[in-house]
């Protein structure tokens, strides 16, 4: 599997970083890391990094406006390659621009078990509150701090007589675990057979009266009592492809898809000319793509009652 390259944008020692560093480093990690920039030149994290052999860019925030320093450090994270950016102890509120740039592909690492507690002194709150359990939380960066769709939660004990500290200290490993698992898991999503059919099972059963069944061992959709319109291709005759097989117009379209992107469209097999395979297991699919993919593919069979409908609803 191909993995994902990573950009961890740190402010200080970067035990977060580290952490992230040596589990990309383990078999079966689906991402590596390319880039640790951070906006502190003297931050400690940078020289374990440069040590490890990783790149390092640093740029100080001070004297600078807060969009011109985000445009650098995008600029940065894209020469190195990253497809991610996991922000480690990054102790900067990024911009709207930058954070709309990444949506859902930068992820972070906060202290408490969101939904509670976000924002600072999350250790104190927990204490306070008289919570048996503090702990962290991954989740992906939005515009609205620390409320990001949580991936991953780790729990950890509140002990008797616990302070801020000594509860930040076990939370602190508790993320030093939990953070790599997440990140992994999350990079590897775009070529997981389970979650790309998730996906397009999503989207296909979102087209009225649409059904799934089992087909040539392969998921496939269709109308209800009507002709199918999509089959999902996972591992076929042991191909290793995970692919859309959708309806075209014949054998022109066919070769003319092909021609212009041979890694991704093909012709499957024992479908004629109708029908084209779309890989999705590339790492970058285009999921608005699919949607027109599949409701194309609907209305090449459904009956004109339900195309009738669709085409009233979409002049609203």
């Amino acid at each position: 599997m191909k993995r994902a390259k990573v950009a961890v944008l740190i402010s200080g020692k970067g035990t977060n970083m580290a952490a992230l560093l040596y589990a990309s480093r383990q078999a079966g990690a689906a991402y590596n890391i390319v880039l640790v920039a951070s906006n502190d030149p003297e931050a400690e994290g940078l020289r374990l990094a440069e040590a490890e052999g990783v790149e390092t860019f640093a740029l100080s925030h001070r004297g600078i406006s807060r969009a011109d320093h985000d445009a650098a450090m995008d600029c940065a994270v894209r020469e190195a390659g990253a497809e991610y950016i996991a922000l480690a102890g990054y102790m900067r509120i990024l911009g709207t621009e930058f954070v709309s740039r990444w949506e859902g592909r930068m992820l972070n690492v906060h202290p408490s078990l969101l939904p509670k507690y976000p924002g600072l002194d999350t250790h104190a709150r927990a204490i306070e509150a008289g919570d048996a359990h503090a702990g962290a939380s991954v989740h992906l960066v939005t515009d609205d701090l620390d409320m990001g769709e949580v991936l991953g939660r780790a729990e950890v004990a509140i002990l008797p007589g616990d302070t801020a500290e000594t509860l930040a200290e076990r939370v602190k490993l508790a993320e030093h675990q939990l953070y790599p698992r997440v990140l992994s898991e999350y990079a590897a999503r775009p070529f997981d057979p389970t979650w790309l059919v998730a996906r397009v099972r999503e989207r296909a059963m979102a087209l009225p009266e649409a059904e799934e069944t089992l087909s040539h061992g392969m998921p496939c959709f269709g109308i209800v009592k009507g002709k199918k319109f999509a089959w999902v291709s996972v591992d076929h005759h042991g191909d290793g492809i995970t692919a859309l097989l959708a309806k075209i117009s014949g054998a022109d379209e066919q070769a003319q898809l092909i021609e212009n992107d041979p890694a991704r469209y093909y012709r499957p097999p024992y479908f004629g000319d109708g029908w084209i395979g779309i890989r999705l297991d590339l790492g970058d699919t285009d999921w608005a793509s699919v949607e027109d993919w599949l409701s194309r593919s609907w209305r090449a069979v459904a009956p004109k009652r339900l195309t009738s409908l669709m085409d009233a609803a979409d002049q609203f």
